[in-house]
Parts: C-alpha cells; sequence; structure tokens
C-alpha cells in the first residue's frame, strides 16, 4: 500500500512539475511527463519477452513503465551533445536503433555490415557513424569500415574503408572524424562530408585527400578525447601489442604530434580542465601494491597534468581492459573496465567480492572497490543528486558518492539496484541535471 502510494505521488508531482502537464505554453514535457530520466539499454535472452530502452525517474530511481524500441539485445548507447538523440546497439541483429527523446520514440533504426562496439552522434542532426571492424570492403581482401548512418532513413548512406575499423571520436560539429584500429600505429582522420557513396576507399590512397589522412607515429592507439583543435590520443602501447603506453597531444588543424606523455597504461582516459585521468592494465607494472586482495594483476589510473606534460600520481585501481570513466559532482571518478580478475560472490559475503569498479577519491587520493563482480558498461552521474548510476553485470546499481555504498531505500531500492528484468547493457541521462 505504502509503495502504491509513493508511485501516485511520483506521478502527481511530475505532472504538477511540468509546464506542459494540462498547459499548452512553454516547453512541452515528454509522453512520460519525467523532468529528469535516464535510459536504460535492457537485453532479454527470451524470444517472448520484450528488450529496449527502458525509462527511468531519476529522480525516484523508479520505472514508470514507457520502453522505446531498440531490438532485444540492445547494449552499447551514444547520445547527442544536445541530448535530443540517443542510438542503441543491438546486437542479436547488428542494428542501431535511433530514438527521439522529446518524442520518446524510434526515429528509424540502421542495419550495420557487423558487429560494433563505437558508435558516435556528433551533433543534434539525426546522423551518426559506427566503427564496423567486419565490415566486408567488394573487392579487397580486408576488412573494416566507418558507416555512416542516416537515421530518419534507416540507412547506411557511405561506407568509408578503413581496415579493422574499431573505435571513432568525433570533434564537436562533426565534420572531422579520428578512427582508431587495432594492430596499427596510425590514426585515420576522416571529413565524412567529402565521402562519396556507396563505398569510398580514399584512406586506401597512399597520399593524404579530402576524404582521408592517415597519420602514423603513433603506438597502438585506441581512444582519444577532443577538446576544440586539439585531441589527447591514448595509445594502448604494450598491453595492446605495442610498445611504451602514453598520452599523445595532437594538433588537429595540421595533424601533428606535438607532445607524448608516457604513463603505465592507456585504453581511456577522461579530461577534467588541464587533468587527463588515464586508467589501463600494463603488462609488466601492474602490482597490487597497497590493496589487501587475492588478485594478483591490478590496473593503473595516472593522474596526467596537461600544462606540464608529466605524471603527477598513480593509483592502483582494478584490471581488465577499462573503457568507462564519470567524475562527480563530489569529485569522485568510477572506473570500469571489462575482463577483470573477479574475486570471490557477493552471494557469500564472508570473504573477498571485487569486479571491475574502482572508485577514485580525488581529495583523499584513495580507491575504494565496492563488492561485487563483472563487467562495467555504463556509468552515469548527477549534479542535483549525489547518486551514480553504475550498470554492472547486467544490474543497474545506485550508489552514494558521500558513503561509497549503495544507495538503500527501503520501499524503492532495498537492495541498492533499480528492479530491471533483463540485462543492462549501459545508461544514459536524457536530461540536464
Amino acid at each position: 500500500m505504502k509503495r502504491s502510494v509513493f508511485v501516485l505521488m511520483v506521478g502527481l508531482w511530475a505532472c504538477l512539475s511540468s509546464i506542459s502537464c494540462g498547459s499548452s505554453g512553454g516547453k512541452k514535457s515528454p509522453p512520460s511527463g519525467l523532468p529528469q530520466r535516464v535510459l536504460a539499454s535492457q537485453g532479454v535472452s527470451s524470444a517472448s519477452a520484450l528488450g529496449g530502452l527502458i525509462i527511468i525517474d531519476a529522480f525516484y530511481d523508479v520505472l514508470p513503465g514507457p520502453r522505446i524500441t531498440a531490438g532485444n539485445s540492445p547494449g552499447l548507447m551514444a547520445s547527442s551533445p544536445t541530448r535530443n538523440i540517443v542510438a542503441a546497439f543491438d546486437s542479436s541483429s547488428n542494428t542501431v536503433y535511433a530514438a527521439n527523446t522529446t518524442t520518446e520514440a524510434d526515429i528509424g533504426n540502421v542495419h550495420l555490415a557487423g558487429p560494433t562496439s563505437s558508435v558516435v552522434v556528433p551533433t543534434s542532426a539525426a546522423i551518426g557513424y559506427a566503427a564496423v571492424p567486419a565490415a566486408v570492403i567488394p573487392g579487397f581482401s580486408f576488412t573494416g569500415a566507418l558507416q555512416v548512418l542516416n537515421f530518419s532513413g534507416s540507412a547506411v548512406t557511405t561506407s568509408i574503408a578503413v581496415s579493422n575499423a574499431q573505435t571513432v571520436i568525433s570533434n564537436a560539429s562533426g565534420t572531422q572524424l579520428l578512427v582508431f584500429s587495432n594492430d596499427s600505429n596510425s590514426v585515420a582522420v576522416l571529413s565524412p562530408g567529402a565521402a562519396v557513396p556507396p563505398v569510398d576507399t580514399s584512406c586506401l590512397s597512399n597520399t593524404p585527400n579530402a576524404v582521408c589522412t592517415i597519420v602514423p607515429g603513433f603506438d597502438r592507439p585506441v581512444y582519444g578525447i577532443i577538446n576544440g583543435n586539439t585531441a589527447y590520443i591514448l595509445n594502448c602501447g604494450a598491453q595492446c601489442g605495442g610498445g611504451q603506453a602514453s598520452v599523445m597531444v595532437f594538433d588537429l588543424p595540421t595533424l601533428t604530434i606535438t607532445k607524448t606523455i608516457p604513463v603505465d597504461a592507456a585504453t581511456w582516459g577522461l579530461l577534467s580542465g588541464t587533468t587527463l585521468y588515464v586508467a589501463g592494465t600494463s603488462p609488466s607494472n601492474h602490482a597490487c601494491t597497497g590493496q589487501t586482495t587475492a588478485a594478483t594483476i591490478c590496473g593503473r589510473l595516472d593522474i596526467v597534468d596537461l600544462s606540464s606534460g608529466t605524471v603527477t600520481d598513480s593509483a592502483v585501481i582494478t584490471d581488465g581492459y577499462h573503457w568507462r570513466m564519470d567524475l562527480t559532482t563530489n569529485g569522485q571518478i568510477f572506473i570500469g573496465s571489462y575482463n577483470c580478475t573477479n574475486i570471490g560472490n557477493a552471494n557469500n559475503p564472508s570473504g573477498e567480492v571485487r569486479g571491475c569498479l574502482s572508485i577514485y577519491k580525488i581529495a583523499e587520493k584513495s580507491v575504494v572497490v565496492p563488492p561485487y563482480n563483472g563487467n562495467v558498461n555504463g556509468l552515469q552521474g548527477f549534479t542535483t543528486r549525489n547518486i551514480e548510476y553504475v550498470a554492472q553485470n547486467g544490474s543497474l546499481f545506485v550508489y552514494d558518492t558521500v558513503k561509497d555504498i549503495l544507495y538503500i531505500n527501503a520501499d524503492l531500492l532495498p537492495q541498492g539496484t533499480v528492479n530491471i528484468v533483463g540485462y543492462v547493457g549501459d545508461i544514459k541521462a536524457i536530461d540536464f541535471f
């Protein structure tokens, strides 16, 4: 009874707080009537069940019920900078579904030439880009392409051939894309607007051209962060079969490397002002010094001062391939990886339990490893609440970032998790709050 009354009050509050609930002026509220929303990609294994994108009331951590079509196994999600569009990759059909967050409805879907682990939607336009390493290029023996996705037309408009294209990042306008390939020491810099459909092979040219320039001189680059005219390229180095992990400062107008900063390991990063936080797992420097754990391999978080071009500090974190980071408003960095060392089991809490999540507390320079197993697939923080959503091992955990423990609410979150049936593959806030 208590829960029913509470949910009724939530609905009433959402209606009263929305200026368009019974009103014709101002900004229209979405169909759900919620001012603070998070989308969770929900995968299901049963053919009779429905997967998709689940809308969460991010003020009360409850599910109001709406679902947006995104296939049966959506996981990876990408959102536009204005958050008007969210794209989700359905692994069961190799299809990217796009949703309009204002109408909370599907706006189109695009079938890819193979699986992807990297999608970007650079602007508010219904155009996305997916790196597809298995894409077949007619007439060539290699595979790989950057596919241009027109969501409104539900079609791939152009496939730009890039051998073993694995990851794509974009500048703010979507006019310049950087594509990273496995087992390569080069970066493909693309101008997608100049590409010629349906298949553009400009990257196969030995000379730079209007569509593509292949820039050498890196060391297994896997990811980058673009800030204005500068890209901070993360060289995976030895972790990916190369030499030395580093951050390379890359000038986009001239396509030149201006500085190299060696780090312990580098597969993912987060930029905050002039500080770059870099995570990875070194094949050699991976001792778990300072942590009481049964794990024999640990990762590293290096803190890089970009002004001086030096590593000013380092912390021991859980291992694995790091690919998610989020900074909270109260100075904590949530760091997630996959294929890490799992210790113990949450069902048997008498011993150590450890998974792929680490929390670095900036002020104290300390690390918290929550007692839960599994890969971390998504992180989402808020500016209005000291809460972090963590998609880990298929569940959606809610963390109290003040106490560094699960956020327990006796009525709604007795286990500290949002009750979503199926596998939670990723999470994205679709409102600014």
